[in-house]
C-alpha cells in the first residue's frame, strides 16, 4: 500500500463521516480503490451549513450558496485516514449560471484516480484527474471537450509529461458527427504540479495559461 504522510494523518476513525468539521454537512459519499491496495477508499464532498450563505436569487427563489469541499480518505485497517482535505474549494451546486444553468460537479474513482468533473450541457466538460503522490493528490491531468452534440473542440493536457494536446472543429457548419478536426501539440511549461489541498476555487483555475 502506498505510504501516507504522517503530518496529514492525524487520526483514524471508522466512520468517514466523523471527519466532517463542525459547520459542514455531508452532501455526496464516492467510495474506490484510490491506493491501489484493493481495499475501497472514500471520499466526502461536504457542503458549509452556514444560514447567511441562505439567499434570494435573480429568480425569487431561496437558495443555499454555501460552498462545497471535498475529503479523502484512506482505509485502513482499524479505519479511515485522511489523505487530503480541501474544504471550501468548490462552488455551490446554486450558483447563476445566467442564461444557462450552473456546471453539474461530480467527483469519480476510476482506475485509481480521482476525477472532478464539470458537465455544462451544451458548452461541453471539463475534468481533472488527480493521483495519489508526495502525500497529496497531485493534478496529472486535465481534459475539455467544447460544445454539445456538434464538438467546437477539445483540450488534454498531461501534466506528467508536460504536453498539451488541442483539437479544433475546422468544418463550422457540421452535423453531429461531420466535424473535421485539425490537432495540434505543444510542451507546457510547469515547475511542479497543483496538490488539491493547495486549490482554492476550482471555478478560478485557468487550464489555458499554458
Amino acid at each position: 500500500m502506498a505510504a501516507l504522510s504522517t503530518t496529514v494523518l492525524a487520526q483514524t476513525n471508522p466512520n468517514p463521516t466523523d471527519f466532517i468539521p463542525k459547520g459542514y454537512m455531508l452532501f455526496e459519499k464516492v467510495t474506490g480503490d484510490l491506493n491501489k491496495d484493493g481495499v475501497d477508499d472514500c471520499i466526502l464532498v461536504i457542503k458549509g451549513t452556514d444560514k447567511s450563505r441562505v439567499v434570494i436569487n435573480s429568480f425569487d427563489k431561496k437558495v443555499d450558496r454555501n460552498r462545497r469541499g471535498i475529503i479523502v480518505l484512506f482505509k485502513q485497517q482499524d479505519g479511515y485516514q485522511v489523505a487530503s482535505k480541501n474544504y471550501d474549494c468548490f462552488s455551490s451546486e446554486n450558483e447563476d449560471g445566467g442564461v444557462y444553468y450552473a456546471p453539474e460537479l461530480s467527483v469519480e474513482i476510476k482506475k485509481s484516480n480521482l476525477y472532478v468533473h464539470y458537465a455544462h450541457g451544451r458548452y461541453g466538460y471539463w475534468a481533472y484527474t488527480f493521483r495519489y503522490q508526495n502525500a497529496d493528490f497531485e493534478l496529472i491531468g486535465y481534459d475539455a471537450s467544447r460544445g454539445g452534440a456538434v464538438i467546437e473542440g477539445e483540450t488534454s493536457i498531461n501534466f506528467s509529461t508536460k504536453k498539451m494536446r488541442d483539437v479544433v472543429n475546422t468544418n463550422t457548419s457540421a452535423e453531429p458527427g461531420e466535424e473535421v478536426f485539425k490537432e495540434t501539440w505543444k510542451k507546457i511549461n510547469i515547475s511542479k504540479l497543483l496538490r488539491l489541498s493547495e486549490i482554492k476555487d476550482f471555478d478560478e483555475l485557468d487550464m489555458y495559461k499554458y
